[in-house]
């Protein structure tokens, strides 16, 4: 059994943002695991997470990336490991 994931993208609402924000969302639906997918636009928020270039992406506590959009076989690995499943 897969744990659950806490994502967030950090950012406001600018096209790569939204981006990778769906392709979060895509993968989870992929792999069939339990995740919340939330959106953080407050600047103030997205800089006390470690996030000075848009977007970000924080899973768990952790920066994965900022300031670009990784790509979704990357995306697909890092998620799944947080979720402790193979694929």
């Amino acid at each position: 059994m897969s744990k659950s994931v806490q994502i967030q993208i950090a950012g406001a609402d600018c096209p790569s943002c939204n981006k990778l924000e769906a392709l979060c969302r895509e993968v989870v639906s992929e792999l069939n695991i339990q995740a919340d997918v939330d959106k953080v636009t407050e600047l103030e928020r997205i800089t006390e997470l470690g996030i000075f270039v848009t977007p970000g992406l924080i899973i768990n506590g952790k920066v994965y990336t900022s300031g670009k959009i990784p790509l979704k076989s990357t995306l697909r690995h890092w998620i799944a490991d947080a979720a402790g499943v193979q694929i």
